[in-house]
């Protein structure tokens, strides 16, 4: 590694302390690397704009980070620990091809400003394929509920209650899983600021074009105040996994529900062959590996969150504290979004079995049935709950699943599930997504 930038006359560099200094740096960094080189030349575009490099040095320059981003790409070019970070693999290689003009590449910059701006990229492309992920999700659930209609047994505190349905449960997480994508949409569109030339949260004396690179990098507007980008970083991501955990949440709900139907005891579901592996010293097992380390994907995200927030007990300005935080956060969205990224596919396939499903359902379960029919002809409903009560065991008598739910009519029960409405929510995601 050259000599640090900041090194001053009487400060050895340490090899023990820069080691604790850079952290996971530059392995993180990787991460984010080929949003850093887009912003540099985002930058060198501004810079030329104002005078700092010449035409032709901009040219060279993008030229230059161009090849940079395909030698990483390709693997011609590893950020190792030659380098402190992603900011000086950059000026070191442009150095190394264009001499002072690419030691002049990050005029204006820091490297806050710079890790800055290259997470604030890459989470608006993590809150996109969160979207993606939870629209896709959504559709499987609504395509399966306007299949079959399988009696299923409805829980509540764990005990069987009333007579469900499957296509009430796919209706169920499919509303879910469209506030979700609606969720992750609007926290891209309120994090969509351009923090690029803030530099360490002051601002710096150049006329900066920063318009030019917040139209240049796709922002939907400047992130004006630079003190508020250094306030903003931590928050912004705090609502980015805000978002990504409230997808997790139902998929821990709904992996939940499926780790107990596949139980022998329940019986309810099989899942598809590859989302199962075998024990390692049990011959007959079959495990649902899969849904169970779904199931533990929102504790990534919940640690990320409660990491980056401890972080933030801090005065206003940059802190080296804030560091961490990208740690938090590649590890909160890799396993969040490799999770959600099997849940379609996993939704379409799993296989209900009904005779098992019609055998729990119990005659006690149409006990509400009977207390609501008693309070429509116009007894009390106290009386009519306490009459139901006392004959539960007798309620199914003369009663099926397939009537039960046939008269469940309230709006968004089984006989008017509302997946119309449900439908045309998720093609305006759709419609908007593409326009």
């Amino acid at each position: 590694m050259s000599d640090v930038l900041w090194k001053k006359a009487d400060t050895r560099v340490d090899a023990r302390i820069m080691r604790f200094l850079a952290g996971d740096d530059v392995l993180l960094d990787a991460e984010f690397f080929l949003h850093d080189i887009a912003a540099s030349k985002a930058h060198v575009e501004g810079l030329a704009h104002i005078g700092v490099v010449s035409d032709d040095e901009a040219a060279a320059l993008k030229r230059e980070l161009d090849a940079l981003a395909e030698d990483f790409r390709g693997g011609r070019f590893v950020l190792d620990a030659r380098y402190e970070d992603g900011h000086s693999a950059i000026e070191a290689r442009l150095t190394e091809r264009l001499g002072d003009a690419g030691r002049r590449v990050h005029t204006g910059r820091s490297r806050n400003d710079q890790i800055l701006v290259a997470t604030r990229l890459w989470l608006k492309e993590r809150l996109a394929a969160l979207e993606t992920h939870c629209r896709a999700s959504a559709r499987a659930c609504l395509e399966r509920a306007a299949g079959e209609a399988l009696p299923l047994p409805g829980y509540t505190h764990l005990q069987r209650a009333v007579v469900s349905s499957t296509a009430m449960w796919f209706a169920g997480y499919a509303e879910a899983f469209i506030d979700d994508a609606v969720r992750a949409r609007q926290t891209r569109g309120w994090i969509d600021a351009n923090p690029l030339g803030t530099a360490a949260g002051y601002g710096v004396n150049l006329p900066l074009d920063r318009a030019h690179t917040t139209r240049a990098l796709g922002f939907a507007r400047m992130q004006v105040s630079p003190v508020y980008a250094q306030l903003s970083r931590g928050k912004f991501e705090i609502a980015a996994l805000d978002a990504l955990g409230a997808a997790l949440l139902d998929l821990r709900r709904l992996a939940w529900d499926l780790s107990l139907f596949t139980t022998a005891e329940f019986g309810f579901v099989a899942l598809p062959p590859e989302y199962t592996t075998g024990s390692s010293i049990m011959p007959n097992k079959r495990n649902p590996d899969v849904i169970e380390l779904m199931r533990a994907s929102y504790a990534s995200v919940a640690a990320a969150r409660v990491e980056i927030e401890s972080l933030l007990s801090l005065p206003s300005g940059y802190q080296r504290d804030l560091q961490p935080s990208k740690g938090s956060l590649f590890h909160g969205f890799r396993h969040g979004l490799g999770a959600l990224e099997l849940l379609p596919d996993l939704l379409a396939r799993l296989r209900w079995n009904e005779g098992a499903m019609r055998a729990a359902i119990e005659p006690a379960m149409y006990a509400t049935d009977a207390a609501i029919e008693q309070a429509a002809a116009g007894v009390p409903f106290r009386e009519a709950y306490r009459r139901a009560a006392e004959s539960a065991q007798q309620a199914g008598q003369g009663r099926s699943p397939e009537a039960s739910l046939a008269a469940r009519v309230s709006p968004g029960g089984a006989a008017a599930l509302g997946l119309e409405v449900l439908r045309a929510r998720l093609d305006a995601l759709d419609d908007a997504r593409s326009a």
